[in-house]
Parts: structure tokens; C-alpha cells; sequence
């Protein structure tokens, strides 16, 4: 299913997800989720088992990296109630050389109705203020590959935050551009760090960067030109 477990105990699990593979979903996707996935796991094959699996946070479909789930109910809320003081940090390939190479972007963040699109306003009244720490590691050809701090985690928060400087994530078609080369977005979620629900421990959990995601960072070559195919002579 596109999942490495990375930690486990009596109350959390903490995984590696695949780019590609939704966190959950409803209707025809629900059986393909890394929470049914894990909901299968904790049951051992016996659907009549009390083992569930809860979300605490999520990763978009096309990001990989480091996720994790509570076992109880109980664990969820204490994880969620804290959530403001973990770390998350990603790593992403933009394109361009982002300057300055390190700062913070800050926007309020809302999301249009109709399309399901996030975008930054002015208006603080329509948005939730948000906050992106970023630091450029360094430059490979016409792109960077940047260190990314989430201060709050807004829906599609980075992607429209780098997009918005005009440093659009590789791969990212919603808010960059669509390149035929790239089967994923260049975006792994690369550190967690957490207080334990139970025995409030801080932890800290890092997920390998896959080999797809280190393919993203040449751009591909320009596609030739078309050649015109020559016009026929006039016969009569």
C-alpha cells in the first residue's frame, strides 16, 4: 500500500507514505487510504476486532513523508490538543533560486468553494493567518531544493506559499505548472517531532527520502521543436 512503518506502541503509529496514496478519502477512494491500510493492520485480519485507527494529521495525496496515527480515541485528542508545539519539517524542490535564501512567509490563507483552491488575501476576515519558514540547501540547475518549517499547518499551506513567491514546488500542477517528466510532487515530509500522548516524551521521527523524489531535481531537457512537414508542390 505505499507504507513503511517507522514506530509503534500501545497508543501511536508512525509511518512513511508513499507519494500517490491519500491519508483518507470517502466513497470509491476509502479503501485505498493509509488509514484503511492501517486500520487493516491493527484488526490482524479479524473484522469483528475493537483495534481502530484515528487521524491526527494529513498529508496531501501527492506528498510523502512522515505521518502519524493515534490507536485510541483518547490519544487522537491529546496529540490534536498539542499539535501546535510540534515541529514538522519538509523538504521540497522548487523552481528558480529563491532569494533571499532564508526567511518566513506569512499570508492569510482561504480556500475558494467551487474549485477546492487555496489562495493568500489581504482580507483577514476571509482567511486564517498562516506561517512558512523556509532556507534554500542548495541550487541544482535551474532549481533549489529547500529545508520548510510549517509554524501552522493550513491545507495546501507550502505549495501556495512557495507558488505565491514565484518558487512553485516541481511537479505541483495545481499551483506550478504541469511537466510531463514528473510523476509526483517534489515535496517529502522529512522530520516529525511530537510529545508522546501517554508519557508525554518529546520524539522525534525522520522519513528516508525516497529515490523519486531525488529524481525531481534536474530539470528536464527542453522538448525539440516540431519539424514542419514540407508543403506539397502544386502539381497543375
Amino acid at each position: 500500500m505505499g507504507l513503511e512503518i517507522l514506530y509503534e506502541d500501545r497508543d501511536i503509529i508512525v509511518v512513511n507514505k508513499a507519494a500517490g496514496l491519500l491519508t483518507m478519502g470517502t466513497g470509491r477512494d476509502a479503501g485505498r487510504t493509509a488509514h484503511a491500510a492501517l486500520d487493516d493492520y491493527v484488526k490482524k485480519g479479524n473484522y469483528k476486532s475493537r483495534e481502530r485507527i484515528f487521524i491526527v494529521h494529513r498529508l496531501d495525496r501527492d506528498t510523502s513523508g512522515a505521518l502519524v496515527f493515534a490507536r485510541s480515541e483518547d490519544a487522537k485528542l491529546k496529540l490534536q490538543k498539542n499539535w501546535e508545539k510540534a515541529d514538522k519539517t519538509y523538504l521540497a524542490f522548487v523552481e528558480g533560486h529563491p532569494d533571499p535564501k532564508e526567511g518566513k512567509i506569512s499570508s492569510y490563507l482561504t480556500e475558494n468553494e467551487i474549485s477546492k483552491r487555496v489562495y493568500s488575501t489581504d482580507n483577514p476576515r476571509k482567511g486564517r493567518l498562516s506561517h512558512t519558514v523556509y532556507k534554500v540547501i542548495k541550487e541544482v540547475g535551474a532549481r533549489s531544493l529547500m529545508e520548510i518549517s510549517l509554524l501552522t499547518g493550513r491545507k495546501n499551506q507550502i505549495r501556495v506559499h512557495l507558488a505565491d513567491k514565484g518558487w512553485p514546488i516541481v511537479g505541483d500542477s495545481k499551483y506550478g505548472k504541469k511537466i510531463r517528466d514528473n510523476k509526483r510532487l517534489a515535496l517529502h515530509s522529512h522530520v516529525l517531532a511530537f510529545d508522546h500522548p501517554w508519557s508525554g516524551k518529546r520524539m522525534t521521527f525522520t522519513a528516508p527520502i525516497p529515490n523519486t523524489f531525488h529524481k525531481m531535481a534536474a530539470a528536464p531537457p527542453p522538448e525539440e521543436p516540431k519539424k514542419k512537414a514540407p508543403k506539397k508542390k502544386d502539381q497543375s
